[in-house]
């Protein structure tokens, strides 16, 4: 079995009390105090996670804009100086490559923010279809990235960032050399949870001391470390899709819902535009869902879904939610069943158990 790749924070897990599991061959903590605990902690004040294991590729070069038009689904030129954009990368036949975030430095420099599961497969995907004055650079290895996510997020940050004021960084915007504590850090406005909240970009050498004193700025505000197991049921209650479930090679942008993403009207043609053009037209013959279980039970990822005897599709996600208290979950099923109010089953341990298609996202924050 090969070894398990870690972070630069891998030593400080066991000081918080991380307990770890492979993901997707990390060896990352999973929670570090309960799940419940942590989940709160972000919809109520502000969690720290540890997303160095992201990956992080430069692209330079004179014709970076047409390189990443005809590798990205969303249109690349909307992006200004210092913004984000989230947006997917397809393969011909419009299956998903990953799913990732853009940020543009300036004219002619970008930096792709990709899953971690994917970086080696992106980055030879990237490589194989460079054309004109274009570099790519692989940067994860020499790059981690902390996560500070929840209502109290700007409130703590700032205590560290004293060159710079973040209210003044706006949603899907950064900035660059932010000083936290001394330590030089590209800093964003994105996040993975439904909540407020910023990214901190910085060197891997730097990622211990910053993890650190981010968790002393926010001690007396209850601000705590926040694992995996979190992370995926915030993102889960907001309907953030995770590659790997809601998003696959087999599973298209459109399909997964996350077709804000797509801009099929974009004069370039990007890899996956002939067949998500189709998909269009046709009528997408699935979709993904939200279903709340009518009988007891929890919905889990792979459970098959039916309608009568007709097998119509499967569970992406699911789980209890912490902040509904329901038993829910997201399902890929036949479009003919994706009314709202309908009525489907889910196969749980060898029974049948009904459930309702109801409306995303299943948790939405009230804006100040």
């Amino acid at each position: 079995m090969s070894e398990l790749k870690r972070t630069p924070l891998f030593d400080v897990y066991k000081e918080w009390g991380g307990k770890t599991i492979d993901f997707g061959g990390w060896e990352l903590p999973v929670q570090f105090s309960s799940i419940k605990e942590e989940h709160e902690a972000v919809r109520t004040r502000a969690g720290l996670f540890d997303v160095s294991h992201m990956g992080e590729v430069e692209v330079k070069g004179k014709n970076s804009l047409d390189f990443l038009q005809k590798m990205m689904t969303n249109d690349i030129s909307k992006i200004k100086n210092g913004g984000a954009q989230y947006t997917a990368m397809c393969y011909e036949n419009g299956g998903t490559v990953d799913d990732l975030l853009v940020y543009k430095i300036e004219d002619n420099h970008y930096l792709l923010v990709v899953n971690a599961s994917n970086i080696e497969k992106d980055y030879k995907w990237l490589e194989d279809h460079v054309t004109g004055d274009v570099t790519l650079e692989n940067l994860s290895e020499k790059t981690a990235q902390l996560a500070l996510q929840g209502p109290l997020a700007e409130k703590v940050l700032q205590k560290l960032a004293r060159n710079t004021d973040l209210s003044g960084i706006g949603f899907f915007k950064f900035q660059q050399e932010v000083i936290l504590n001394g330590k030089k850090s590209l800093v964003s406005r994105t996040g993975y949870t439904g909540e407020d909240g910023f990214e901190v970009y910085c060197d891997a050498e730097d990622a211990v001391d910053l993890w650190k004193d981010i968790l002393a700025a926010g001690k007396e505000d209850g601000v705590i470390p926040v694992g995996l197991g979190a992370r995926d049921t915030l993102r889960f209650e907001a309907v953030l899709a995770l590659y790997g479930q809601e998003l696959s090679a087999e599973i298209s942008p459109l399909e997964a819902g996350i077709g804000f993403a797509v801009k099929l009207s974009k004069e370039v043609d990007f890899i996956g535009k002939e067949a998500l053009i189709q998909q269009k037209e046709k009528g997408l013959p699935r979709k993904l869902v939200g279903i709340e279980m009518i009988d007891r039970g929890i919905p889990r990822h792979g459970y098959p879904v039916y309608s009568g005897d007709q097998l119509i599709g499967e569970v992406t996600t699911g789980t209890q939610s912490p902040t509904l208290k329901k038993n829910i979950g997201l399902a890929l099923i036949n479009s003919e069943f994706t009314g709202l109010e309908s009525v489907v089953e889910v196969e749980i341990r060898g029974k049948r158990l009904k459930a309702t298609v109801v409306p995303t996202p299943f948790y939405k924050r009230e804006k100040k």
